[in-house]
């Protein structure tokens, strides 16, 4: 007599049925057609860095730093804080009260940018404190910034122009005026103490737009550089109805700011999601605006930095999963920030706390470093691909790269993945070259554990720390029959080249 199954065996079908159903999640096939739609895809997320606040760039250690991304980054325009902040000494007031000017500081600044082949992005802040109205309105963070309003507008008006018109007389016009002009730092939070926040910094900006435009009608200017992709679509109906000049937008989105202050909702949205669903947020209100073709600019931006992620290979995976999904959406992203000597805590204690730049203290490379310089090898138009873990593109000489990667956030299980990519229109025999950023591939916490973790390693240490993290030269291999299968471990980013 045939009898059923008995509950072992049905559990040992049940089991065998889960893997298999695992095994294929953890698998997935991506066809690149390299003859296929085609579109631009200029390096929007490389162009500009965030980097702390000015009196930091006289160090001769941020310009190492400055100069060691703009090698796997090439990286065009820099933006950081205060530059009228007290100890760059760009304003004081004599005797009888009347302003008093210097700008050595400030061509010392810019001076030591151009050199280094990065304009700036002016960030015109804090207040300084003999213009304030309020001269005890300090910021909590350790360079005590004032964010008070100007005791006279007049005078910040006089500031502005003076301002301008040196930079104007020192560079020239044909220079400044490729140079961008951002008023004030997220005025929505903390940074502003004007009342209400919204009406007063929108009269901040209409004196210091008018008052650029009155010393050279190219110097471009924008705003409201807001935390959390605030206040866009208000200060656009502003700009427009009081006819104040805007040449582009500027707001801020990291992916750990909350649901609710970037987009005002207690939905659902993974924290590896948020960044680009500001940007489009943004996009949109600069669309329904009457200036509808403003250029969009994220001038801070960075992804989760739970659990030390910042620090860690996650970097790789998060970082390209953003450029993916911001493509399109914003002309320039400015990573927050190229270094993690940026101070707002106070001189940074040792390496590896979980800061935000892509070097860490003493300028050691770190992940993140390493995901810059392989996505920098991307080539300039994207090929269509449906794929939410990979972005493939081709270069002139008809190269096309991809990168792909395994995407697992903090503290979730860790999973390995396979990818089979089918290449068409490529020789099904090409040549193909791989480089990883992986546990074993530019991952410099395991070497500085390997070292003793050092407060303050020596110069010896960190050039052995870059020494031993640097990415591998590529692994050589070749298309069979057009395919190629990689396995990716976790928190894996890998860049494949194939020849034309």
């Amino acid at each position: 007599m045939a009898s059923s199954p008995s509950w072992r065996q049905s559990a040992t079908l049940l089991a065998v049925l889960l893997l298999v159903l695992q095994c294929a999640r953890a698998q997935e096939t991506i066809e690149i057609d390299a003859q296929g739609p085609h579109t631009p895809f200029p390096h929007f997320w490389e162009q500009m860095f965030g980097s702390g606040r000015a009196i930091l760039t006289l160090r001769e250690s941020y310009r190492d730093d400055l100069r060691a991304v703009k090698q796997v980054a090439d990286f065009q325009y820099v933006r950081f804080h205060a530059i009228f902040h007290d100890e760059v000494g760009v304003y004081n007031e004599d005797e009888h009260g009347d302003p008093v000017y210097n700008f050595s500081y400030v061509d010392q600044i810019y001076d030591g940018l151009l050199k280094n082949g990065v304009r700036p992005f002016v960030e015109i802040s804090f207040m300084p404190r003999k213009l304030a109205f309020n001269p005890d309105a300090l910021h909590p963070f350790w360079y005590k910034p004032n964010v008070s309003p100007p005791k006279s507008m007049d005078r910040w008006d006089d500031l502005i122009r003076h301002f301008a018109q040196h930079l104007v007389d020192r560079y020239g016009i044909d220079e400044v005026s490729k140079w961008y002009f951002e008023v004030w730092n997220e005025p929505n939070i903390d940074f502003w103490n004007g009342i209400p926040r919204d009406r007063s910094y929108f009269d901040l900006y209409a004196h210091t737009a008018r008052d650029l435009k009155s010393v050279n009608p190219r110097l471009r200017v924008g705003g409201p550089a807001t935390a959390a992709a605030a206040w866009v679509g208000d200060f656009l109906r502003f700009t427009a109805t009081n006819h104040v000049p805007v040449d582009f937008v500027s707001t801020h989105a990291y992916a750990d700011d909350t649901v609710e202050d970037l987009f005002g909702t207690s939905e659902q949205i993974p924290m590896d999601d948020r960044v680009c669903r500001a940007v489009e947020k943004v996009r949109n209100e600069i669309k329904s605006s009457a200036t509808p073709d403003l250029p969009l600019f994220i001038t801070e931006w960075n992804v989760q930095g739970m659990m030390g992620a910042r620090d860690t290979i996650f970097m790789g995976p998060a970082l390209a999963n953003t450029v993916r999904q911001c493509d399109g959406l914003t002309e320039m992203m400015s990573f927050w920030t190229f270094s993690d000597v940026f101070e707002e805590s106070g001189p940074i204690p040792k390496p590896f706390i979980g800061e935000f730049g892509l070097r860490a203290k003493g300028g050691i490379n770190k992940p993140s470093y390493y995901a810059f310089e392989l996505l920098h090898e991307l080539g300039n138009e994207r090929l269509t691909n449906s794929a939410t873990d990979a972005i493939a593109t081709e270069s002139d000489n008809g190269e096309v790269e991809v990168a792909a990667w395994n995407l697992v956030d903090p503290g979730q299980p860790p999973s390995e993945k396979t990818i089979d990519l089918v290449f068409r229109h490529l020789p099904p025999n090409a040549r193909v070259s791989i480089q990883q950023l992986d546990a074993d591939h530019g991952n410099v916490l395991a070497e500085y554990a390997a070292m003793g973790k050092p407060l303050d390693p020596t110069g010896d240490q960190v050039e052995e720390l870059n020494h031993e993290t640097a990415l591998s030269p590529p692994l050589q291999a070749t298309l069979t029959a057009g395919k190629l299968q990689i396995k990716l471990t976790p928190n894996e980013l890998a860049l494949i080249k194939v020849q034309p």
